[in-house]
């Protein structure tokens, strides 16, 4: 009952749809301004659907420079394995590497492998392509909110936050589900982490020994969010302006990114964007930041607004809407394909 009680109270536990339902009214203004349901469709040219959802990682990457982001491989389904290990030493990649869906989301299938017994059972196990990933062992996880109108070089930070990953730490006493159960956010996600842990729910930590549930620095995989807004400068906004401008036609969206240090990153230095996320990115600056439900909505709005009149320029200059048929029939095999990697990710285990 106490759980139930702290899901009605606490907004962001509350469902995707009901945090968004009271802008309901908002998007159908922009819409009908545009003349397109889908009136963000236009504002990042040079990824489907402008980002929204469903884009690959390979378009992403094919935007940066390549020195901004790891050393990166595609590998698709049923590929021999023989063949996946000489890609991977062709690459120069080496354990622990990262593994994700090509096309993925929130975390879903998202990996860190040791191994290759582990590279051979993830690829077994995949049905869709994936990438395979040099593993960025550097501290601090950040993501930076960055907005750009098209013939502009100078963009503005909406918001900046630092990540911590979903863990618990032992006690010498507990197994590892008391301590799921034990901790604020793991326990809200309890029958997901049961599943994915359930080789090692019995096992007494250590005291002191820290145990990541999730790796993936998504709110919704119960990652914690430090607002940094007060760091944003000069040397943070010139950082972002000029990879937004090396990326070209890239206006709107959020940089997941990891470093060395803060003070690294304002330099330009020891740093690697993990990914980008066009217009189906959060303002994910809105949690963990004792902002009210209100203020909340205040904010998405305010990057609605940027999103439409971004959109618009480049409608203007020669950038289509997409039509309604065509939006629609895109999101619909988006999440039925998303649907079937929660269904793997739940099925196979992080650990």
């Amino acid at each position: 009952m106490r759980k139930v009680w702290q899901r009605i109270t606490d907004w962001e536990q509350w469902p995707f749809i009901l945090i968004y339902s009271p802008l309901v009214f908002l998007w159908i203004y922009y819409a009908i301004r545009a003349r397109a349901i889908w009136y963000f469709s236009p504002v990042n040219p040079q990824l489907e659907f402008s980002g929204f959802e469903g884009e690959g990682k390979r378009e992403m990457y094919d935007l940066m420079p390549q020195q901004s982001y790891p050393t990166t491989i595609y590998i698709k389904p049923g590929l021999p394995f023989d063949e996946l290990l000489r890609l991977v030493s062709n690459a120069g990649l080496s354990y622990p590497m990262v593994v994700k869906p090509d096309k993925g989301m929130q975390g879903i299938l998202f990996r860190i492998l040791h191994t290759s017994h582990d590279l051979k059972n993830y690829h077994k196990m995949m049905p869709v392509e994936y990438v395979v990933q040099r593993f960025v062992d550097l501290p601090l996880e950040f993501s930076a909110f960055h907005i750009r109108y098209p013939g502009q070089t100078k963009g503005k930070l909406t918001g900046f936050i630092q990540k911590q990953y979903l863990s618990v730490t032992g006690d010498g006493r507990s197994d590892l589900l008391t301590l799921i159960q034990q901790h604020p956010k793991a326990k809200l996600r309890e029958a997901d982490l049961r599943k994915k842990h359930a080789a090692r729910l019995t096992e007494v930590l250590p005291a002191g020994e820290t145990y990541y549930l999730s790796f993936a620095g998504n709110h919704n995989q119960g990652a914690t969010f430090i607002n940094l807004y007060n760091e944003i400068d000069d040397r943070l906004r010139l950082l972002f302006d000029t990879l937004s401008n090396e990326c070209k036609t890239f206006y709107y969206g959020r940089y997941d990114l990891k470093c060395a240090s803060l003070s690294d990153l304002k330099e330009g230095k020891n740093f690697y964007v993990l990914e980008f996320n066009g217009t189906g990115a959060e303002p994910n600056h809105i949690y963990d930041c004792n902002l009210s439900y209100f203020g909340a909505l205040k904010e998405i709005a305010r990057h609605w607004r940027d999103m439409y009149l971004i959109g618009r320029i480049n409608h203007k200059q020669g950038v289509p809407y997409w039509s309604f048929r065509k939006g629609l029939a895109y999101l619909l095999n988006a999440r039925k394909f998303f649907g079937m990697l929660r269904t793997f990710d739940i099925g196979h285990s992080n650990h």
